[in-house]
């Protein structure tokens, strides 16, 4: 639970960055009633974003749940300017798109890269006690053979490889 509210978090404030750095290059001054006006677009395509992906499955992903939030994010916030006839310029559309894609997929990606270490495959108990490669090879076809099944077949291949 803790991961999906960070990927939106994560997301909300890569969007808040966005509209931050706007108004400052635009000369617009940052006020937090001005930062609501001009972001709530923004935010609102993010929790749809959100909502649609189910993204809190797969937090992190890149594909395809962070594509599409950012996709999501950036038609919806679209729509609602042109609404509200707020100003949907193709350049903005296009620098829009480009740099809140960076932001959204770059931050998943540095989670990811981070984040390996927990999605690793861990070691079978035997391997972490030191167990010899037979036992671990038994282990593996104890785990794999269906129910009920003859163990005679992993004894002739211990008897077999001593």
């Amino acid at each position: 639970m803790f991961r999906s509210l960070g990927a939106l978090v994560g997301d909300l404030l890569v969007v808040l960055l966005f509209v931050a750095i706007g108004m400052i290059q635009h000369g617009t001054p940052l006020t937090l009633q001005n930062v609501f006006l001009v972001g709530w677009p923004f935010a609102l395509g993010v929790l749809l974003g959100h909502l649609a992906i189910r993204a809190w499955r797969a937090p992190f992903r890149l594909w395809p749940h962070g594509v599409f939030v950012w996709a999501i994010t950036v038609a919806t916030t679209m729509a609602l300017r042109t609404l509200f006839s707020a100003g949907t310029e193709v350049s903005f559309i296009i620098v829009t798109g480009a740099v809140t894609g960076v932001l959204m997929l770059g931050w998943r990606a540095a989670a990811l890269y981070f984040t390996r270490a927990e999605r690793a495959p861990r070691p079978a108990a035997s391997k972490a006690r030191g167990a010899s490669k037979v036992d671990q090879i038994e282990e593996v076809a104890e785990a794999e053979s269906p129910v009920g099944a003859d163990s005679d077949a992993v004894t002739s291949r211990r008897d077999a490889s001593s």
